[in-house]
């Protein structure tokens, strides 16, 4: 872990601000909810997000519908690409989601182009694909998408197994 070299008080009612910076690099939204971790004397915060909670069965969901379709499959939360499957899990894992998923996911609607366009999945990097993406909606608030990629094209398949694994973390979560 390394310090920021931030120092804040504590004040009488036990907050603390979390400066500008620090938010906007990591991407802390407004109302968003922080983990609290303590070790010893340390705390430390940590975004929190629902659909780390799915963890495996995204990975599981991945693994299959990548084995139905053949094509490249992602699960996002608000952030990060957090499971994937297929050849092209190397590239986006683990990695911040491009403003152009975040709108997406705003947006609150499916988007698909059957043939290869031009799409952002990582910020500052233009990749040519066919792709389907669903928002993957909790409560009405979208917290993250499913994403089938294709190097040649997209099919009703493809746009129907996406809409059937958003909604299903979607019901999963809120249960």
């Amino acid at each position: 872990m390394k310090s920021t070299g931030v120092v804040r008080r504590v004040d009488d009612l036990g907050r603390i601000v979390i400066p500008k910076e620090i938010r906007r690099t990591l991407r802390i939204r407004d109302g968003e909810s922080l983990e609290i971790f303590v070790d010893r004397e340390m705390i430390a915060l940590k975004k929190f997000s629902k659909m780390t909670d799915m963890d495996e069965i995204s990975k599981q969901l991945v693994d299959i519908v990548n084995s139905v379709t053949g094509q490249s499959v992602f699960i996002t939360d608000r952030d990060n690409f957090i499971a994937a499957s297929g050849n092209l899990k190397k590239k986006y894992i683990n990695k911040p989601i491009s403003k152009q998923l975040e709108l997406i996911m705003k947006d609150r609607s499916i988007v698909s182009e059957k043939s290869v366009h031009s799409i952002e999945f990582l910020d500052s990097e233009v990749a040519e694909y066919a792709y389907v993406i669903s928002p993957v909606i909790m409560n009405g608030d979208a917290i993250g998408l499913v994403l089938i990629v294709s190097e040649q094209s997209i099919g009703q398949v493809e746009e129907k197994m996406a809409d059937v694994v958003s909604k299903f973390l979607g019901k999963h979560i809120e249960e």
